[in-house]
């Protein structure tokens, strides 16, 4: 009986995510703390770290979750997630190896698109807590339900995006076309400010309509009960907040790692080892801002590049176009991005430190 290798590999995978991320709850932040930059730079190089593993696994061993056999096999694999490999000879350890280093470096250039993505994706939560008036103390909570609710959606985008692909190949072009406007958009409303509307959001306004709201916080709890009455806090209401934003960003993000592979695993491993690490990412970046000023402007340039890699991908997957060159444009654009924003520093007071009083949904 031959084992199906990709239901193992996602299995195993899954459940180490899941187990670090459970660690990470009930042990290491079983205490309610703000981490400081320290903490907040080892784990954001423990979760570095973890993705760098991973990239050197798939390098090695990438061929078995796909369970290639024979060279005919690696044939129709490579056909279907990666049309543009050319195999000069018909040996199959040759080939695997071929096979092996172009998976690492989609996974790694994935990787890179998702973690600059999602540098944006921190400033916006950012705005939501400070926006509800989130005590600090609750911030490791609310990231940790709300990346892990972030987990199981993109399981379900990515895997529905790859399916729609493997059908409708036109997909691909819509998914460019939807890049480009949204890059162009990111770059017109670069120094738009943006702002939280407590009040007015749609997420409030539906919950307020079938939920009783208690007006203050109650530790890090969602829920409370009193008197017989059955609230939602105001931290639920923050953590729908955050996953309806991460549904928007994924919008971006996930048609983007689409232009670097058509394989779910590699879409799926390069998102999770992203999200997974956007919790510590957060406490980082909120004290080294000044770092990602022209961080709009990069992301603009980066979704215009994937999108218009799209829209020609027949194209260039006829010339040879090779995924290393993705990751070329990606370090350039970030690292230019960072280079800049260190030559002409931000000047104006981030909204962290600025005074944010804003009314609590259920007061």
């Amino acid at each position: 009986m031959k084992i199906n290798h990709e239901v193992v590999f996602f299995s195993v995978f899954t459940l180490f995510i899941l187990t670090v991320l459970l660690i990470d709850l009930l042990v290491i932040g079983r205490k309610r703390h703000v981490l400081s930059t320290r903490e907040a730079t080892i784990w954001t190089a423990v979760w570095v770290s973890f993705a760098a593993i991973f990239y050197f696994f798939i390098y090695h061993y990438g061929d078995i979750l796909h369970t290639i056999d024979s060279f005919s096999e690696l044939q129709s694999v490579a056909a279907q997630y990666a049309p543009h490999l050319k195999f000069p000879t018909e040996d199959l350890q040759h080939g695997l190896e071929i096979y092996r280093k172009n998976m690492a470096t989609e996974f790694i250039t994935g990787y890179l698109i998702e973690y600059t993505l999602s540098l944006d994706n921190v400033f916006v939560i950012l705005l939501i807590l400070t926006g509800f008036s989130v005590p600090e103390s609750n911030y490791k909570t609310v990231l940790f339900w709300g990346i892990l609710g972030a987990v199981f959606m993109r399981f379900i985008f990515i895997f529905l995006g790859a399916a729609m692909v493997q059908k409708f190949q036109w997909t691909l072009i819509v998914f460019g076309v939807f890049l480009v406007y949204s890059g162009i958009k990111i770059y017109l409303e670069r120094h738009k400010e943006q702002k939280i509307e407590v009040g007015n959001h749609p997420v409030v306004r539906t919950l307020s309509k079938y939920f009783r709201i208690y007006p203050d916080f109650k530790e890090n709890k969602f829920f409370h009960r009193e008197g017989g009455t059955f609230f939602i806090t105001p931290l639920f209401i923050v953590l729908i907040v955050i996953e309806f934003t991460d549904l928007i960003f994924a919008f971006d993000s996930i048609p983007a790692i689409f232009s670097v592979t058509r394989d779910p695993y590699i879409v799926f491993f390069s998102n999770i080892f992203a999200i997974i690490g956007l919790r510590s990412l957060f406490f980082l970046v909120i004290k080294i801002f000044y770092l990602f000023r022209f961080l709009k402007e990069g992301i603009a340039v980066l979704l215009v590049f994937i999108g218009l890699k799209l829209v020609f991908h027949h194209w260039l997957d006829n010339i040879g176009y090779k995924s290393i060159y993705s990751l070329y444009v990606i370090l350039l654009v970030l690292l230019g991005s960072i280079v800049l924003s260190l030559l002409f520093p931000v000047k104006k007071p981030f909204p962290l430190d600025s005074e944010i009083h804003i009314k609590n949904p259920g007061s």
